[in-house]
Order: C-alpha cells, then sequence, then structure tokens
C-alpha cells in the first residue's frame, strides 16, 4: 500500500480534475497494488466464510447533492459480500492515511430488517450481549456503533433496558488501524482476523432476520 498511500497523500492536497489527469499513471499504479491486497484478502476470507462477491469502490464522488466539490475520495474502499438471503451482514475495508479501519454490519438494513431486529432486542438482549463482551470482540471493536433516532422509535418504550441498541438505525463495528500497521508485511493477515472477528455477531444477526419472532424459518 505503500504507492496509495502516497497517492492519496498527495491527492488531498491537490483534489482537483487537472493533477489528477496529470498523476493518472500514478493512479493506475496504486490502484493495480491496492486490487492486489484486497483480492488476496478476499481469497483468504472465502476460506472461512461463504463470500460471493468483492466490490472495490471507486474515488469519484457524487458531488451533485453535497457541498462538497472536490472530485475524487481520499481513500480505497472495498466490501465483500456474504451469501444472502441466509447470510447477512458485510464486511467492509478503508484505507485512508490516518483514517484506516476494518468494518462491517449492517450499514442501511431496510424497514422490515430494522424492526424485525429492534423486536428481538426488545423481547431479550442476552445472546447480543454475551457477543459483544465476548474477550475477541471488545478487543477488535469495543462495541457495536452507528447513527440511531433521538428518542425511541415508534411502538416501544423510551425506558425499555435496552432502549439504546432499539434506537440504532445502523449495526456496525469498526477496527481502526495505523498507517503503520497498514503500511506491514503482515496487515493483510490482520485485516482477516478482524473480519472474522465479527462472525458471530453476523451469524446471530443472520438467525434472527431469517427468522420470525417465534424462531420460525422465514426462508
Amino acid at each position: 500500500m505503500k504507492k496509495a498511500f502516497e497517492f492519496l497523500k498527495q491527492l488531498e492536497k491537490n483534489n482537483n480534475r487537472e493533477w489528477f489527469a496529470a498523476h493518472k499513471e500514478e493512479y493506475d499504479s496504486a490502484v493495480k497494488e491496492n486490487k492486489e491486497l484486497f483480492t488476496q484478502i478476499y481469497a483468504e476470507l472465502q476460506k472461512y466464510d461463504r463470500v460471493n462477491a468483492m466490490h472495490i469502490f471507486r474515488i469519484y464522488r457524487d458531488v451533485r447533492f453535497s457541498k462538497d466539490q472536490t472530485p475524487y475520495k481520499t481513500n480505497f474502499g472495498v466490501g465483500y459480500s456474504r451469501l444472502k438471503p441466509m447470510l447477512r451482514g458485510g464486511y467492509y475495508i478503508h484505507l485512508e492515511p490516518g483514517n484506516s479501519f476494518v468494518g462491517g454490519g449492517f450499514w442501511g438494513p431496510d424497514a422490515k430488517d430494522l424492526l424485525r431486529i429492534r423486536k428481538e432486542f426488545e423481547i431479550s438482549t442476552a445472546e447480543i450481549e454475551k457477543i459483544t463482551s465476548d474477550k475477541t470482540f471488545v478487543n477488535y471493536f469495543k462495541k457495536i456503533k452507528g447513527d440511531a433516532v433521538k428518542t425511541a422509535p415508534r411502538g416501544f418504550d423510551k425506558n425499555h433496558p435496552a432502549i439504546d441498541l432499539i434506537r440504532k438505525k445502523q449495526y456496525v463495528v469498526m477496527r481502526p488501524f495505523t498507517d503503520k500497521e497498514v503500511l506491514s508485511d503482515d496487515f493483510h493477515k490482520e485485516a482477516v482476523l478482524a473480519l472474522l472477528a465479527m462472525r458471530p455477531f453476523f451469524d446471530y444477526m443472520s438467525e434472527v432476520l431469517t427468522t420470525d419472532l417465534d424462531g420460525q424459518p422465514l426462508i
């Protein structure tokens, strides 16, 4: 990732189309280096999970509705999709000088899935608390993160003991990496370990989202 990081550092200082066009060769070289890393992680991840797709995100920003009109992202990102509909949760890697992380979870669950998750936590949080208090989970991610509504969602008690989980609109986890860690020879191994540390969380949520409130299969 040395070429990729050097390119991203320069791009942050020169985020315009003229500079990008003049340094297209450097960009292409960084993309090649970047793709090799993401493909290596993809191949390793497939040994442990049923991952059926890799999506490398484009560097071009959609500025149509943004106040920030800079045309390019200053990071490289990739997503790995699990085999739906039985396996839920998505893996993500974000590489950016000073702001790299490995993460995943449920970034934008649809209304039906979100309600099912909230109903599950309304009934019981024993299983999710067991997962999130596990030593490995805590070491990697600390806790579940994500945006939340300001008060209780409609139909839920604002005084419910699990209201902090019920209020969430997203259920995601992240493990930050320093530039030194990303540029090390072992980064791909550490990234895979971080991704695999999400599996108990993903497996539980997959069970929730493929059953009804009585535990009966939906699929």
